[in-house]
């Protein structure tokens, strides 16, 4: 029996702790054959590779750069520009710097981007809803549209509505004459268009105020009957929200907050009003009409992917189409939808650099002539690549964060 025993248990002696350490610092694997350790050594090695790449390539660029006598600074941002833009967001004229050329390309994507990416969004869910129709005829029309616009290339459908549609109006002489009035012509399109007064920005405060609190009470009350289920009249109060305070604010500013400034004959061409250039108008309508088609098919995807017992559950007790639609469907679709969204709203925002094809004056198409104008081309074409990247990221955190915050929480 004693020779059965282990030989540190022989003779009624036991393991002492420091042999016990011991024996487990012999037993250990050493670290240069420890899966972990090499794992990690790896790593550090490749990520200095990776460095010492970029920098090799840095360094050498810019030596490249001094040899040809190319200057990559932006000192060149405060010369003056010494080119005109046709239809600028803000106030510019020729004798403006770079930067400020540069700035008013920034705002014409953010203002066809933005405009475009609410369009887009509203005709792709109306054409996903009549796809997903049993009227025969309004699902194979949506079908039609949908296969359309998925197949063709942006920039041949950006021709076909620039060349084929707006540069096919009317001569000024000829003007196609709308409500409003509104006058359609060769030189563009011509709207009657609201004008503050004096005072008008205490109703344009007040009525922003107004948005952003009913928004606000929307969001909150109806969290609140979620919780409670008390009824916390959330429509009504966002509602009478956005009717009262604009109210207040309008007597407030003496009853004429804004002017109709409405577009007028004068000489060879249409004076007051707003312009819409052809080239904006082509530009967007094409963004619009094709990323719509892309839309489309995502929230058609993203409604069918809902349990078809939710609809069922929602007519057994009593609602409407559409309140089955809008209260059970959607709110469960929108968590599908919202991802491939991004990357609809992403490529409709790099999509607009096309403009260059028709004649809009975008960041891209503007960063294209300072180059002709002041020959640096590696700053300019840095500045529009982190622009581009910067709207990108920041589109895409927002949308990430809406994402997360209607996902179900699992506790």
């Amino acid at each position: 029996m004693q020779r059965l025993l282990h030989p540190f248990f022989q003779n009624g002696s036991t393991m002492s702790n420091n042999d016990l350490k011991i024996s487990e610092s012999s037993s250990a694997i050493p670290f240069w054959r420890d899966e972990r350790g090499i794992r990690a050594i790896a790593q550090i090695i490749s990520t200095l590779l990776i460095i010492a790449v970029i920098w090799f390539a840095a360094v050498n660029f810019l030596k490249a750069a001094d040899n040809r006598g190319m200057t990559l600074s932006y000192d060149f941002l405060k010369n003056p520009a010494g080119f005109s833009i046709s239809d600028p967001a803000i106030e510019y004229d020729p004798s403006m710097n770079f930067g400020r050329a540069f700035l008013v390309g920034l705002l014409n994507t953010l203002r066809v981007s933005l405009i475009g990416i609410v369009a887009a969004t509203i005709l792709g869910t109306l054409v996903a809803l009549a796809r997903l129709s049993t009227n025969w005829l309004m699902s194979k029309i949506a079908l039609f549209y949908i296969e359309f616009h998925r197949n063709i290339p942006l920039l041949v459908l950006l021709f076909l509505w620039y060349s084929t549609v707006f540069k096919s109006f009317p001569k000024v002489d000829d003007s196609i004459v709308l409500p409003g009035p509104s006058y359609l012509n060769l030189r563009g399109i011509y709207l009657a268009w609201p004008r503050l007064t004096e005072t008008g920005s205490i109703f344009a405060i007040s009525l922003g105020i107004a948005i952003i609190a009913a928004i606000a009470s929307y969001i909150i009350l109806r969290k609140k009957r979620a919780i409670t289920g008390k009824d916390t009249y959330y429509s009504q109060i966002s509602f009478a929200i956005l009717i009262i305070l604009p109210t207040i604010g309008w007597f407030l500013s003496g009853g004429e907050p804004y002017w109709l400034d409405i577009p007028f004959r004068k000489g060879f061409n249409f004076q007051g009003g707003n312009r819409i250039t052809p080239e904006f108008a082509g530009l967007f309508v094409g963004l619009v009409t094709y990323t719509a088609g892309f839309i489309a098919e995502v929230v058609r995807a993203g409604v069918q992917a809902v349990d078809k017992g939710q609809f069922e559950a929602g007519k057994a007790i009593g609602l409407s189409s559409s309140q089955v639609l809008s209260l059970v469907v959607m709110p469960q679709a929108l968590r599908i939808i919202i991802p491939p969204m991004i990357s609809q709203y992403l490529n409709l925002t790099k999509n607009s650099s096309l403009a260059l094809a028709i004649g809009f004056m975008d960041l891209f198409s503007i960063g294209k002539t300072a180059i002709n104008q002041a020959g640096r081309a590696v700053p300019v074409f840095a500045l529009v690549m982190v622009t581009y990247l910067s709207l990108s990221l920041i589109t895409s955190f927002f949308l990430n964060w809406y994402n997360r915050s209607i996902q179900f929480k699992e506790r």
